[in-house]
């Protein structure tokens, strides 16, 4: 697969975007900005600042990365500043393509300042093949202003070896965060996933949602912490199927520290149910068949 058809991937096939910062094997290989957004490179690490200026109606992003390099060890620092009264999407993602013997890694840490009364969209899709052992670890890290938002829909998609997936996040009043997380493990693969969320603000609400398989001989770790500091709510779900020799071990948890905050947490772990498979079989489904449309229903 050329480098086109990965950024493909990764992007959704999406063309268009007001600013966006192509980054391959540790370099920046593409950079466009505008008039409301500003791409920068950072003075003392690895990675860029990007700037949203206030009262932007819609700023579209791309920041993909790809590493195609076996045994590169990457690493990058990447902060968003999104300005007052403005209304952002971002597609990131990473593909790892390693078609030799050693190790490949990326490691992105992205931060996100987003202003009051902000909107931010952010879809992150994790992909990789070749040989070598491919690693994606990502963090991010959210502080949301009085009366903004952020909606995070992360996607690990195929061929990943190992990854460690770490949010952090911090919202004040009013505010509103939702995560989507769907994962899809297969031979010898592992994940884990650790969401730490606080709710300090009055009325501020999260509602973290993982769906996820785990194949063959993969395992799969969630953990989920949501602390009520305020009258808040947060909901946190976790809906895994487990075929062959998979794992998952899942620990949601919560911790209401303020009278008025409500917690929720669920978690759902089992196999695919046998009625399901003999009703698409009955339509004409060979088996195989069957368990790949629930699956691909079940992901999407």
């Amino acid at each position: 697969m050329n480098d086109k058809e990965l950024l493909n991937i990764i992007m959704n096939n999406k063309e268009h975007s007001d600013a966006s910062n192509i980054r391959e094997n540790g370099k920046c290989v593409k950079r466009e900005v505008s008039e409301y957004i500003d791409i920068k490179d950072k003075e003392d690490k690895s990675g860029i600042d990007i700037i949203v200026k206030d009262n932007t109606k819609l700023g579209i992003i791309d920041i993909p990365v790809l590493v195609t390099k076996s045994g590169l060890q990457d690493i990058v620092y990447n902060d968003f500043y999104i300005g007052k009264n403005s209304n952002v999407i971002i597609y990131a993602g990473c593909a790892v393509c390693n078609k030799g013997k050693k190790k490949s890694s990326h490691n992105g840490i992205h931060r996100f300042f987003i202003g009051e009364n902000s909107n931010v969209t952010y879809y992150e899709n994790h992909y990789g093949e070749g040989v070598g052992k491919r690693v994606l670890n990502p963090t991010t890290e959210i502080t949301l202003e009085n009366n903004s938002s952020m909606k995070m829909n992360t996607v690990q998609i195929k061929g990943v070896d190992d990854t460690i997936r770490t949010t952090k996040a911090n919202l004040s009043n009013n505010t509103n965060l939702v995560i989507n997380e769907k994962i899809l493990t297969e031979n010898d693969q592992v994940a884990k996933t650790n969401f730490n969320v606080y709710l300090n603000g009055m009325d501020s609400k999260v509602k973290v949602s993982s769906r996820s398989i785990a194949k063959e001989n993969s395992f799969q770790e969630f953990n989920s912490y949501v602390e009520g500091n305020n009258k808040s709510f947060g909901h946190v779900e976790c809906d895994a199927i487990i075929m062959d020799n998979g794992k998952v071990l899942s620990r949601p948890s919560v911790y209401a520290k303020h009278i008025d905050s409500n917690l929720i947490h669920e978690a759902n772990i089992g196999k695919i149910a046998n009625d399901e498979l003999i009703k698409l079989e009955t339509m004409g489904l060979t088996e195989k068949e069957a368990e790949q449309l629930i699956i691909k229903g079940f992901l999407l």
